[in-house]
């Protein structure tokens, strides 16, 4: 398994990706079975619409402010602030000003059964 220490290359999370004029872009850090680590950054007035997903969710805001809704309840986040969306909860993200985030998903690993 190949190894990048991202700080040995200079690199800061906020300068890992860059906005698009009128997208979202993603760029994934970690993919494994067990869970994900991808930085978002998105343009003013884009989004994810609603949806759910099976894994367990940290969004870490690193730059601007992002708006979060989860189970119809709506979130406005800055840079430095954290939330957690819970599996199996429906979500949506939605960028009222161009922001940049962390997301860390993790799944629960499941029972093993034995014969």
């Amino acid at each position: 398994m190949k190894i990048t220490h991202f700080s040995d290359m200079g690199y800061k999370l906020n300068d890992i990706i860059e906005y698009q004029e009128g997208s979202v872009v993603s760029r994934q850090l970690i993919k494994k079975t067990s869970g994900n680590v991808t930085l978002f950054s998105f343009d003013k007035d884009e989004g994810l619409s609603e949806h759910t997903t099976p894994f367990d969710a940290l969004v870490y805001i690193i730059d601007g402010n992002g708006e979060i809704t989860i189970d119809k309840k709506t979130h406005s986040l800055s840079t430095g602030e954290m939330i957690i969306m819970p599996a199996n909860i429906p979500h949506a993200l939605y960028a009222r000003e161009r922001f940049k985030m962390v997301l860390i998903m993790i799944k629960e690993e499941q029972d093993k059964q034995t014969n």
